[in-house]
């Protein structure tokens, strides 16, 4: 063998960054390109899953304000907004076409912070609640693992949420007090302090928290039974657009038991942002416990669904675009050997 062949034999090979399956990976500070491998439960990774989030939730209810905004108005007024059809007819002939999206700045972005939160924070804590049960519970008591890690991410996620959301409140249940962000945030503080854009967090912990542990923990064991017996085949050989079409289909079936378990609360915060220095037994009072349980709820349901739905399609769309696999369908990751 010659001088030539052997320095070609002898040359290293050259490093080859690869995924989280225990390969060698080269330090690079460059972020990841589109389609290019993520290493799962990596910075890049949460930090994917956040972006995905902000855009899942963002996108999904500045979509749908004109759905919430009649749905405000009908707990906050039912005499008026008598029901959804009355309710649209009323806010055209008041408002016109355009305030139909009253209010979609603080939407934007109060549910984009909601949407960041929520979903890096429910993988962060989903894998970290997995670590602590150790591989065989985690497997076991996946349902808790899920449970536990959506109530952690939610109570970070309506910290976030709680400003905006008070000033939408009021832009869109009281004509004439803003037109949007702009104007109606000094006037919110100008009424009721900085205190006051945190007056209605508990209620909406009380309507948010129960319904993530339901869209996270209803969507990940529809998924999984939606793999286990409606397709026969296995997840990982399925298309990218069939697993997509799951996800979204878990996320509406999701988004209806939510809508149900969080109602109640729905109409507590928009009752207590639209009434000054009103309690929750002010709310009861006046609503009554099958006022809070209903009103306006064929309308959340079908808002919601909807919701759900486009967000975890969404979510899972951006996960695949960066080169992530989809949420669901197996249990929680096992915690690594040291």
């Amino acid at each position: 063998m010659n001088n030539t062949k052997a320095g070609l034999l002898n040359r290293p090979a050259p490093s080859v960054s690869r995924s989280s399956s225990g390969a060698s990976k080269t330090a690079s500070f460059v972020i990841p390109a589109p389609k290019e491998k993520i290493e799962m439960y990596s910075p890049a990774f949460y930090a994917a899953c956040t972006a995905g989030g902000t855009l899942s939730c963002g996108l999904t209810h500045t979509a749908v304000t004109p759905l919430d905004l009649v749905k405000c108005n009908m707990q906050i007024d039912p005499a008026k907004y008598k029901s959804i059809t009355s309710g649209f007819g009323v806010l055209l002939k008041e408002q016109g076409l355009k305030g139909f999206f009253r209010g979609w700045v603080p939407t934007l972005f109060g549910y984009s912070a909601q949407g960041a939160c929520k979903f890096g924070f429910y993988e962060f804590f989903k894998k970290y609640y997995s670590d602590i049960a150790g591989p065989e519970y985690a497997a076991k008591y996946k349902t808790l693992i899920y449970l536990a890690g959506s109530a952690s991410a939610e109570l970070i996620a309506d910290v976030a949420l709680c400003p905006m959301e008070a000033v939408k409140v009021r832009v869109q249940t009281q004509p004439g007090f803003a037109r949007g962000l702009g104007d109606g945030l000094p006037k919110f503080l100008k009424s009721d302090g900085v205190s006051g854009l945190y007056k209605g967090l508990v209620p909406l912990w009380g309507r948010q928290i129960p319904y993530t542990m339901m869209k996270f923990a209803s969507f990940e064991t529809i998924v999984e039974m939606l793999y286990k017996y409606a397709i026969p085949t296995p997840k990982e050989q399925c298309s990218k657009s069939l697993q997509l079409g799951v996800s979204f289909a878990g996320g509406y079936v999701a988004g209806v038991f939510c809508a149900v378990v969080s109602h109640p609360a729905d109409n507590l915060v928009s009752f207590l942002n639209n009434a000054k220095g009103a309690s929750v037994g002010d709310a009861v009072k006046k609503m009554g416990l099958w006022g809070l349980c209903t009103r306006g709820l064929p309308l959340r349901i079908v808002m919601i669904g909807t919701l759900t739905g486009a967000q975890w399609g969404i979510y899972d769309a951006f996960k695949v675009f960066v080169g992530l696999p989809t949420t669901g369908g197996a249990a929680p990751p096992p915690a690594e050997k040291a």
